[in-house]
């Protein structure tokens, strides 16, 4: 029965686009799966694409990434990938799967067509750098 299923929700976990400096002006932009909890994630696995259903019906979307860690330390960051700004006109989605504890979390975050900008740029935890994070 599925009110017999226990979802447990994921708290502490985000996902951050950062925009970082690599030298001689040239700025570049980064994923980063951070683990903001007093304990290790084991086995994390995150999926990504970019999506946008048009107006007149067609779709633009990109291929779909997977990445695997198998230990992301408590209060620590990973970069994941790489992202492009052409795909930030698209909604955004990482969906992120890990087990803590010996228990399975998941969690689907999704940055909107248009939120990746300088305007939204915050400071992200964990790696104290400006970036547009999910909690």
């Amino acid at each position: 029965m599925k009110k017999d299923i226990v979802i447990p929700k994921v708290e502490g976990v985000h996902i951050a686009v950062v925009q970082e400096d690599v030298g001689e002006g040239v700025v570049v932009w980064n994923v980063y799966l951070i683990n903001n909890k007093e304990s290790a994630l084991e086995n994390a696995f995150v999926s990504s694409r970019g999506y946008l259903k048009e107006v007149d019906g067609k779709e633009s979307k990109t291929s779909t990434l997977r990445h695997y860690f198998k230990h992301v330390p408590a209060k620590s960051s990973l970069k994941v990938e790489p992202i492009m700004p052409d795909v930030f006109k698209l909604n955004n989605e990482f969906f992120v799967s890990f087990y803590l504890n010996d228990k399975l979390f998941d969690k689907k975050f999704v940055f909107l067509s248009e939120t990746i900008k300088e305007s939204n740029l915050a400071i992200v935890p964990v790696i104290d750098k400006k970036g547009v994070w999910i909690k």
